[in-house]
């Protein structure tokens, strides 16, 4: 079992590490040929957003990979499998023509709004309600928010890949104490992730040679709906016994980079009667760097925040099935100061 677990993390890790080499070759070559191919971030340096086509392709080298060392074994036969390929597949070209054609906003929602539904149609689904209509609604609204809030943070190097890395762990260790599903296939494919991830830190980590743009970071966003969905939603299946609230919690405290970053953009946009939608230099990020941080160091706090954000998660359903879990109490506490620490405003110039 462990020497499976360290093959496909590894797998991820060098595909991951080869593509990303190969593109900034290609993108120093041929890659770059007109203003759509390079993204101009917060620091305004123009870098190839191509870190999404090596993370994706990881993703189909997993597959190859799990198929040749279980060939008895049909994947598009599991239902929750064939909708995560083609949900993923969807996001990530849907991504794709974003970064090359700015896609309208209203494409994209309809799309991400398909992802969720193909999600619930295929048994990936949350179901914390009696009501199948509630539980449709919930399902498509987390997917939704969480390919757009992982597209929210990426906007200054390395956020995105080093919070997502820390949710998968999250989930991966709630998967493995509660045994919440116990299918081989996507504890591997979490450390396929996972690894993948680690690679293309390497080249985004800052200052950044490469950008992950949003056909990363879309289909990221996809992954981490489909693990939460499994894994920390799933801790309030029947089997558990864990309490909903406790089950909520742990999803926002999982996920509270994300979800502390969009409520801030999305509060203050509005707040001064401005569109949400429009980027802009109001995020947790930037407030950071407003405050005197350097962007290595928001770095390295999306970094801590993000470790001690997994810990926290792992040990309020460790303590779960308790009487009295202390650990809630002190997760909950975490994320209002994790909240606090990100949303506090620093005087700074009106975002463009």
């Amino acid at each position: 079992m462990l020497y499976h677990y360290l093959i496909f993390f590894a797998s991820g890790l060098i595909c991951t590490l080869i593509f990303n080499r190969l593109l900034i070759n290609f993108s120093a070559s041929l890659g770059i040929r007109n203003k759509n191919d390079i993204t101009v971030r917060w620091s305004n340096q123009s870098k190839p957003s191509l870190g999404g086509i090596s993370l994706f392709l990881s993703f189909l080298g997993f597959i190859i990979l799990y198929l040749f060392l279980n060939p008895s074994i049909n994947l598009f036969s599991q239902s929750a499998f064939t909708g995560l390929f083609i949900a993923a597949s969807l996001a990530f070209m849907m991504g794709i023509f974003d970064d090359v054609y700015n896609t309208r906003p209203l494409i994209k929602l309809s799309i991400q709004i398909c992802c969720g539904l193909i999600f619930y149609y295929t048994g990936s689904m949350i179901e914390i309600t009696a009501y199948p209509l509630l539980n449709i609604t919930i399902t498509v609204f987390w997917v939704v928010m969480l390919m757009n809030s992982l597209n929210l943070l990426d906007n200054m190097d390395g956020i995105t890949g080093i919070t997502t890395i820390f949710i998968l762990i999250a989930c991966f260790s709630v998967n493995l104490l509660l045994s919440i599903d116990t299918n081989q296939l996507w504890n591997v494919m979490l450390l396929s992730v996972i690894g993948s991830l680690i690679g293309f830190l390497v080249y985004n980590h800052p200052p950044a040679k490469l950008f992950m743009g949003d056909s990363g970071s879309q289909y990221l966003g996809l992954i981490v709906a489909f693990f939460s969905i499994k894994f920390i939603f799933g801790a309030g299946s029947i089997t558990n016994a864990i309490p909903l609230w406790q089950v909520i919690l742990g999803v926002i405290v999982c996920c509270s980079a994300p979800l502390i970053d969009t409520f801030t953009v999305f509060f203050n946009r509005l707040k001064r009667k401005s569109s949400p939608f429009i980027g802009g230099k109001d995020h947790t990020t930037h407030h950071l760097v407003y405050k005197g941080y350097s962007e290595k160091q928001v770095f390295y706090c999306f970094t801590l925040i993000g470790f001690i954000s997994a810990l926290f998660t792992f040990l309020l359903f460790w303590q779960a099935r308790s009487t009295m879990n202390w650990f809630s109490f002190l997760a909950l506490a975490w994320f209002l100061f994790a909240f606090y620490f990100l949303y506090k405003k620093y005087p700074h110039k009106k975002s463009k």
